[in-house]
């Protein structure tokens, strides 16, 4: 069922007026053990919204079953992707191929959290067991500044590892829940590096019964010393831009100039670190720790620099075609060879570089609008920004860098038989591939499309002819963000889901969007560890 609104706030769209078109015989194929559904009869309809008190005396059962038989006969996609998605959307036809067929590695948070912490017991460890109790003030300013210098260099390793882009990391936790840990792991460690400081020097201020000015230049003296303070000058820099309130300020390429300053921070700690009693009195100490290093700078060269040539030089991506979808909105289709060893999955984004001017120089993360199919990747894209705008731009033949793929919201986080899906704006994209993809029959799979008016859908055609193919539940919520009418309210969220809380819920949209409909959807009664999302600004 599809409807535009089930309130009179609501701005209903224009009806199609594609021509009609007759409906071809599709011979009978013989059923196929398999979890998937059975093929359903299509359905679904398009109308403005009614008053109540005009409709036919009749049931809204049968009223429904007409409306949905007339939208069958006269509704059909015009545009060749939309059709060949309706062709798609059948059960039948869903990709089994590829990603399905080996599932993809999957480090569960939780177990990631214990890793961090088990990593952190450890540092601590190492510290116990070289600490010598004292009552001396300055032996506890220098235990404490041990203490805080063994976490801040282990927090570093840990905030870089985060940021490795390991496929098993970003699939099992979701690039945004990365993104936001690593930006609150990062106070933590200029936290630790600030109170490292204080303590070392107020120590040595003690020891040598010196002013905290005159401790400060013979500390600075020292080699291994003065480049920490480097690496803690860079650390900061990196720490500031890192504000919302900077970024928004800062053009993307001076955001990421200044974080790669990072991976020099973390040398010239690591040059400070071996100096130092805690990892230089030890041999097997020593060697751990540099082992620790030499890990993650292996994994970051991997997975940043290796994986990304090796798959440019694989699949040789090229633009296809740029196609518009809508004011300001475009689907650019990718081509390439060998595009299912990628292994993407439906609701996963990749990190696309176009090898032109004005492009090549940013890693943009788009999600895929559609599943890979004939060695093709699609990507649907609003013009937000300068880099966003030359997109529309691009030409076919044009190269295509992309890292991935990555992000957890896909079918694997599922655990009900039926599903919502609710999107805001262009979030639509990753939610689409998994309207006409993840498994259901008539009924399971809903999707709530929430956009201030009806210029601003995206993929009309493509979500009306999945929804008639699945016999799926597809509701248009239009109509202004500082309406009198909230569409996502729990109550309205019930209405339109009587069942609500027996669903999953896939959530994608703007971040403001994201943080009311994710509240409501809690007061409607879904628990928040069913309800799955990935906040684009953080990936």
């Amino acid at each position: 069922m599809t409807t535009e609104a089930s309130h009179p706030l609501y701005v209903p769209l224009a009806p199609l007026t594609a021509p009609r078109a007759e409906e071809p015989r599709r011979r009978r194929r013989p059923p196929v053990p398999s979890a998937r559904p059975a093929e359903p009869v299509a359905a679904g309809s398009v109308r403005p919204a009614e008053p109540v008190a005009t409709r036919p005396a009749r049931s809204a059962r049968s009223a429904r079953s007409a409306r949905s038989a007339r939208s069958v006969r006269s509704v059909r996609p015009t545009d060749p992707v939309a059709a060949r998605s309706a062709r798609s959307a059948r059960p039948s036809a869903i990709p089994s191929a590829g990603p399905s067929a080996v599932p993809a590695l999957r480090l569960a948070p939780g177990r990631l959290r214990a890793g961090v912490a088990s990593g952190a017991g450890a540092v601590g460890l190492l510290w116990g067991l070289q600490a010598r109790p004292s009552a001396r003030l300055d032996v506890l300013f220098a235990s404490g500044a041990h203490l805080t210098g063994l976490l801040a260099g282990y927090g570093v390793l840990v905030l870089l590892l985060l940021m490795a882009r390991i496929p098993a990391v970003e699939h099992g936790v979701g690039a945004d829940r990365l993104a936001r840990r690593h930006a609150l792991g990062g106070r933590y460690v200029l936290g630790l590096i600030a109170a490292h400081a204080v303590l070392a020097l107020c120590g040595h201020a003690v020891h040598t019964h010196a002013d905290l000015v005159t401790a400060a230049g013979d500390l600075l003296s020292y080699g291994a010393i003065a480049a920490a303070t480097a690496g803690t000058a860079l650390l900061v820099a990196v720490g500031i831009t890192s504000a919302r309130s900077v970024r928004r300020r800062l053009r993307h390429e001076t955001w990421r100039a200044v974080h790669l300053g990072a991976l020099l921070a973390a040398a010239l700690g690591f040059v400070h670190q071996l100096a130092g009693p805690d990892i230089a009195g030890g041999l097997l100490t020593r060697w751990l720790w540099s082992l620790a290093h030499a890990v993650v700078a292996v994994l970051l060269v991997w997975y940043r620099i290796v994986v990304p040539v090796r798959a440019a030089l694989r699949h040789d991506l090229r633009v296809a075609e740029v196609r518009d979808e809508g004011p300001g909105v475009v689907s650019v289709l990718i081509r390439g060879r060998g595009v299912d060893r990628l292994r993407a999955e439906p609701g996963q984004f990749f990190r696309w570089r176009f090898l032109r001017r004005g492009l090549w120089a940013t890693a943009l993360p788009f999600s895929l609008s559609a599943p890979v199919r004939d060695d093709t990747l699609r990507i649907t894209v609003k013009a937000l920004g300068d880099h966003t705008r030359r997109v529309r731009r691009l030409r076919p033949g044009t190269r295509v860098l992309a890292t991935g793929p990555f992000g957890a919201l896909t079918a694997h986080r599922r655990t009900r038989r039926k599903v919502l899906l609710l999107a805001g704006g262009v979030g639509i994209t990753p939610l689409r591939a998994l309207f006409e993809t993840l498994p259901g029959g008539p009924g399971d799979v809903t999707l709530l499309y929430r956009a201030s008016d009806s210029s601003s859908v995206v993929l009309r055609e493509e979500l009306e002819a999945i929804a008639r193919e699945r016999r799926a539940d597809l509701h248009f919520l239009l109509g202004p963000s500082d309406g009198s009418f909230d569409p996502l309210a729990p109550r309205a969220l019930r209405n339109l889901v009587p069942d609500l809380a027996a669903h999953d819920v896939y959530l994608c949209g703007p971040p403001a969007m994201a943080r009311a409909a994710t509240a409501s959807l809690r007061r409607a009664g879904v628990p928040a560890s069913r309800i799955h999302s990935e906040d684009f600004d953080h990936a």
